[in-house]
């Protein structure tokens, strides 16, 4: 599998709010970082789910959308607008490094 089609599947998942599909394109190690923050926000299947189940996952209007995407060796780096979240929409860049076609490590940078 390519790198893009494993961003591509958790992003589809995602907009479904599908955890079981979500959660499976992550590696049981992933660490997501929230810069300039140095330690992950999440480290691990167990929190990434548990986030994801409780704070992402049951918002209804919830919805990313790929503004730009690139590949740069083992990461995929997307520039995504999401919504429901917060009251307006809002812009990150993201950065996901796949190893063994598992997302393995995530950047989060948002606009604000």
């Amino acid at each position: 599998m390519n790198l893009v089609s494993v961003v591509q599947r958790q992003l589809e998942a995602y907009n479904e709010r599908d955890l079981e599909r979500f959660v499976a394109a992550y590696s049981d190690t992933v660490q997501i970082f929230r810069p300039p923050v140095l330690q992950p926000a999440i480290s691990g299947m167990a929190q990434l789910s548990e986030f994801y189940r409780t704070q992402r996952f049951n918002l209804p209007a919830l919805k990313a959308e790929i503004l730009n995407r690139m590949v740069l060796g083992s990461r995929v780096i997307d520039h995504e607008r999401i919504w429901g979240v917060r009251d307006k929409p809002f812009e990150v860049a993201v950065v996901y490094e796949v190893v063994d076609d598992k997302i393995q490590t995530v950047w989060a940078f948002a606009a604000e």
